[in-house]
């Protein structure tokens, strides 16, 4: 696999985390939850943290939601931003109650004393502001000779709220640049690319259901990402929040960016195969993403195959393997037929040997 030449950037540290630089690619999701409804907030933080999110955003829409920050804080271990639009008082409030990080919208705060105090602040507790450029609601910029496009007026946006920032010695920043259009999104951040060192956080808005929320996000930000733009990622789906850590995963696995655990291929299946392939690669996923997250740096490849016409040189060329019958299958591993396994338990002697495999490396 060819290698990722990561952009280089400076590195800003994000409660217990730092980004940027040689640092891996965060996952970020976003709670879906009332922030004030403190117990179902630290929950959901809770259980995206189980699946591997590293930075969860939570809406701050009013002052409740700004202190109810503080006892969230207290009981979790992820780094929280806060997301903040059109009141500036309320990052002030999320700053005092203990926020890891605040984002901040140009194109509804924008007031030049607002921002200034947001960073007196932001500087006094040690913590960074991403800038949110969003294509949903820029604010509309004039020219004398040309029409801007949507990348260059998400662009110009960003460049002009960071000089605000770095006018008062504020140099903790992140940015994005989100567009509902891939290109625009592809776009801007490559030419944002051009003037700043801040590390990136990509994402796509908008993206709809989570099928083509997915394919959206995968079909721009792995152009991205494979030309090593990108610091921390967010795939935001029309769904519940875990199924966009998973998702970010997948993409960063796929490319290459990092490793999550064992990686699986398996067949589509056809008329040859005689046992329900796709319900033991589900059941195989499952366990593997939740009793065995151990697992989570081992970088084997599973082969899971329906029948003997693909499957043996596919299992193969993996670590481990299945190619099965109608009752049974054979596994493989590095190459070589070890013995036939059952249908019946054959995921749990699969997972037996990852952990035999992890324990031995």
């Amino acid at each position: 696999m060819t290698k990722i030449i990561r952009r280089k950037t400076r590195v800003i540290r994000i409660g217990n985390i730092f980004i940027g630089g040689n640092n891996p690619i965060a996952i970020q999701s976003m709670t879906k939850t009332k922030t004030a409804d403190i117990e179902k907030t630290i929950r959901q933080i809770k259980e995206l943290e189980s699946i591997g999110c590293e930075i969860v955003r939570l809406a701050v829409k009013d002052s409740r939601d700004a202190k109810a920050l503080r006892i969230i804080k207290r009981r979790v271990s992820v780094p929280l931003v806060s997301d903040i639009h059109f009141d500036w008082r309320l990052a002030l409030e999320a700053i005092d109650n203990g926020v890891d990080k605040i984002r901040l919208n140009p194109g509804n705060i924008y007031k030049k004393d607002q921002i200034r105090e947001i960073v007196k602040a932001a500087k006094l507790n040690r913590i960074p502001i991403r800038v949110g450029v969003n294509s949903g609601s820029l604010r509309k910029f004039q020219t004398p000779n040309s029409k801007l496009q949507t990348p260059q007026i998400m662009v110009k946006s960003a460049l002009d709220y960071i000089r605000v920032l770095e006018k008062s010695g504020f140099y903790d920043i992140v940015v994005s640049l989100k567009a509902s259009d891939i290109f625009d999104t592809i776009e801007a951040y490559r030419r944002m690319t051009r003037f700043c060192d801040y590390p990136f956080h990509l994402g796509v808005t908008a993206t709809g259901s989570p099928y083509s929320g997915v394919i959206k996000s995968a079909a721009a930000l792995s152009i991205l990402l494979s030309e090593g733009i990108g610091d921390t990622i967010r795939i935001s789906l029309t769904d519940k929040p875990q199924a966009e850590v998973r998702a970010a995963k997948s993409i960063l696995e796929t490319i290459g960016a990092r490793c999550f655990g064992p990686e699986i291929i398996s067949c589509p299946t056809c008329g040859r195969c005689e046992v329900d392939l796709i319900k033991i690669v589900k059941d195989l996923e499952n366990k593997l993403s939740t009793r065995y997250s151990l697992l989570a740096t081992q970088p084997l490849k599973l082969a899971i195959m329906g029948c003997i016409v693909n499957g043996p040189g596919e299992a193969r060329e993996a670590d481990l393997g299945v190619a099965f019958g109608r009752k049974e299958g054979l596994l493989f591993k590095k190459g070589k037929a070890v013995r036939k396994v059952s249908l019946s338990n054959c995921t749990d002697i699969l997972l037996k040997e990852i952990k035999l495999i992890s324990s031995a490396t």
